[in-house]
């Protein structure tokens, strides 16, 4: 695995330290603590071997290269750490070395891990996100009424407004920030189950125990033990692709409107970024392109943790073993693509004069749809559609402008003044709803985000 050299160009160092194999001991080892607590609580041991096995329970004192290496004979890393917590426990007291893991089986201890590597995780990531939302609402109401192109198949359709595109992306990520939300609070749930889900070696206890243990640590307490009931898995994969999707949209745009023919926008500039080794001129939109290879990554890994879901009875056979991985990755790569993408809304660049430019750029005819409604109203609207199409034929055909070729259309001029045309050719009189959509994209995230 090459994920010293490729990983940094993706993930920022925060998301790789919360994802990775230090973080994951950690998590495990906070399982260990809680579940320790939660038996105390319910009596099942003494008080003081809980204190101690918490004392023990410090990431530092592993070596998490090293707990793998031994997780290869029993195919998961939480034996050969029980065997180091509970030697590190037997130095401060036998006693308490006899209750480590009392109850639990392997799975439980990685599933509970992996909750809280997922909840550290979405911790950094929304936080990014709402720094996105923040941006680009502030984009939305900086240019909500800076014309521009709207496209459609990438050709030129419609006059738009760059406050709606920006008010669009905000919408996307509040909705993609309202599935994490929702998975973070609701389906984050700690796993305690034993050996099939019966919680037998903690006999009628069993269920007062894993209720301290969710409280504990500030997890779901789920109704039933989820060993192959891998939904919870799937539905944080599924929201980690719904942001994903919703990043490499921005980023994709952003691409777009950064080429050199296009120019309406730049990235932030940044010490030695987007440059060519061989291209001096170019000015590459590389938080966006590692932002959409990031988002590709997550996408294909949530479907690797949604088929994961079909397990053999109490235990699955291989499907439980090809979360890790996947669940680790597809966080930290959100994460890289959150943190990217969130540098670019904060930095774009706007430029608004090649907007209007480029708007300007077919001479009107992007407005032929306002022109054949203004004549409808005098001609109906298929003698008006057919006569503004020609005319717009002729211009595509000659070249000349189309403010000229309608004046010199007989028909038209009859019911058409140089003025009504001159209204009909102005893209600012022909936005719609749009400021108003934008408005109300404001109005959600001041009301989501409580601004």
């Amino acid at each position: 695995m090459a994920g010293e050299l490729f990983r940094p160009i993706f993930v920022p160092d925060r998301f790789r330290e919360a994802v990775g194999g230090r973080a994951w001991v950690q998590a495990m080892l906070d399982a260990e603590r809680a579940l320790a607590a939660a038996e105390a609580r319910a009596a099942l041991i003494p008080g003081e071997a809980a204190e101690v096995i918490a004392s023990r329970c410090d990431a530092s004192l592993f070596d998490p290269e090293e707990i793998g290496e031994g997780g290869r004979a029993a195919g998961n890393p939480v034996p050969p750490l029980v065997r180091a917590l509970t030697a590190a426990v037997s130095k401060v007291s036998e006693d308490a070395a006899r209750y480590v893991h009392k109850g639990a089986t392997s799975q439980d201890i990685t599933d509970t891990a992996a909750m809280l590597v997922a909840k550290r995780a979405l911790t950094l990531i929304l936080t990014d996100a709402d720094g996105i939302a923040a941006a680009c609402a502030r984009l939305a109401e900086a240019h909500r009424d800076t014309l521009m192109a709207g496209r459609t198949l990438l050709q030129q359709a419609l006059p738009t407004t760059f406050g709606l595109k920006a008010a669009g992306w905000l919408v996307s990520v509040l909705e993609a920030r309202r599935k994490l939300l929702d998975v973070r609070s609701a389906r984050l749930a700690v796993q305690l189950g034993g050996a099939v889900g019966t919680l037998a070696s903690l006999g009628r206890s069993g269920p007062s125990v894993l209720e301290q243990f969710a409280r504990e640590l500030d997890l779901a307490e789920p109704a039933l033990p989820w060993h192959t009931d891998r939904t919870r898995i799937s539905e944080l994969g599924d929201a980690l692709s719904l942001l994903a999707g919703v990043l490499a949209k921005i980023s994709r745009d952003v691409i777009l409107l950064s080429q050199t023919e296009v120019g309406e926008v730049a990235e932030p500039a940044g010490e030695g970024r987007g440059g060519s080794s061989t291209l001096p001129h170019k000015r590459n939109p590389i938080l966006s392109v590692t932002a959409a290879a990031s988002a590709h990554r997550v996408q294909d890994l949530s479907q690797t943790l949604g088929a994961a879901m079909v397990g053999e009875h109490e235990r699955a056979a291989g499907a439980w073993h090809s979360e890790w991985e996947a669940l680790s990755d597809a966080l930290a790569l959100t994460g890289g693509a959150v943190a990217a993408v969130r540098e670019v809304a904060e930095g774009l660049q706007v430029h608004s004069e090649k907007m209007r430019e480029n708007l300007d750029m077919t001479g009107g005819l992007l407005l032929a749809e306002n022109v054949t409604a203004l004549a409808a109203g005098r001609l109906g609207r298929l003698k008006a559609h057919d006569i503004v199409q020609a005319v717009a034929r002729r211009v595509t055909d000659n070249g000349k402008p189309f403010r000229e070729e309608l004046l010199a259309e007989p028909t038209l001029r009859e019911v058409l003044s140089p003025e009504d045309i001159d209204a009909a050719l102005d893209p600012a009189g022909y936005l719609g709803s749009t400021g108003a959509l934008v408005d109300r994209a404001l109005t959600l995230y001041r009301k989501e985000v409580r601004v």
